[in-house]
């Protein structure tokens, strides 16, 4: 499951890249850099931006099984990995990859995560990790998938999840009740039961600390400026759709608010990044 469509992921992928927080990040590096291989476990993988996030940060033979409800995007991952990486080739479960010095194997698993065993067992994952999913999750869900994972003793790594932070700049009388309208609708169900939105970070981090995890957390916020115009376009129809499901006496409002905010010069979006291990 992603919900999301390719062109939405592509847009956004630079930015993702470039928001991780860097202190986390090393933190993943460190945990696995004396290994020679490394089994990782993509959830609601998209077209595969995690991987190639990832990839030069992990050991050098590394097998990813990416997981997403939606097939179009996992041909789309094969296709853009493929694309990404300097050498490829058909394996029986899937595609090998070549980046540098990284060998990559990779497999594709189309699946609904509400209905999966959650402790990966089957793939032998060592490491389990989500981009930009986990506010759309509930807490039980979550509870689920960190317990299984516990019993196993395998790490998550989960970044870009949005936190309810949210600026336009030049500001608008309207920014509070359109964001907090926006963080209402980030609460209902995504396909996993009410969703945790701005409060998941948070909660993925107590629920591994209460199991004795060490945990790290950082912020990963987007900064955008007019060099990214069309993803704050598409953002901010984003959000002006969401706030005005939620809150109908804001529609004649919205378009009025789109448009204002068409052209400004930084957009700064919340995310906080969580690592924890056994």
């Amino acid at each position: 499951m992603s919900g999301f469509d390719d062109a939405w992921l592509a847009l956004r992928e630079p930015v993702d890249h470039a928001s991780r927080d860097a202190a986390v990040a090393e933190r993943v590096r460190r945990h696995f850099a004396s290994r020679a291989s490394l089994t990782v476990v993509d959830l609601g993988c998209g077209t595969g931006s995690n991987l190639r996030a990832l990839a030069l940060s992990l050991p050098p033979r590394q097998h990813w099984h990416l997981i997403d409800g939606d097939a179009d995007l996992l041909l789309a991952a094969r296709r853009r990995l493929c694309d990404w990486a300097d050498g490829s080739r058909p394996s029986v479960t899937g595609v090998v990859l070549e980046k540098g010095d990284r060998r990559i194997d990779v497999r594709f698993e189309c699946a609904d995560l509400t209905a999966r065993d959650l402790t990966f067992a089957d793939v032998g994952a060592e490491l389990v990790t989500a981009a930009a999913l986990f506010d759309l999750v509930s807490r039980d869900w979550l509870e689920r998938l960190v317990d299984g994972l516990s019993d196993r003793k395998v790490p998550i790594y989960s970044v870009l999840n949005y936190d309810g932070v949210a600026h336009w700049h030049p500001a608008d009388p309207l920014d509070a009740r359109v964001v907090e309208a926006f963080n209402r609708h980030q609460r209902g169900d995504k396909g996993f039961g009410p969703a945790l939105g701005p409060a998941a970070a948070g909660t993925l981090a107590r629920l591994c600390q209460d199991r004795g995890h060490a945990t790290w957390s950082g912020d990963s916020p987007w900064r955008l400026l007019p060099a990214h115009a069309e993803l704050v376009a598409a953002l901010t129809g984003g959000f002006a759709r969401a706030a005005g499901e939620i809150d109908p006496a804001l529609r004649d409002a919205l378009a009025g608010w789109v448009e204002v905010h068409a052209a400004v010069d930084a957009v700064t979006i919340g995310h906080r990044d969580v690592f924890a291990h056994p």
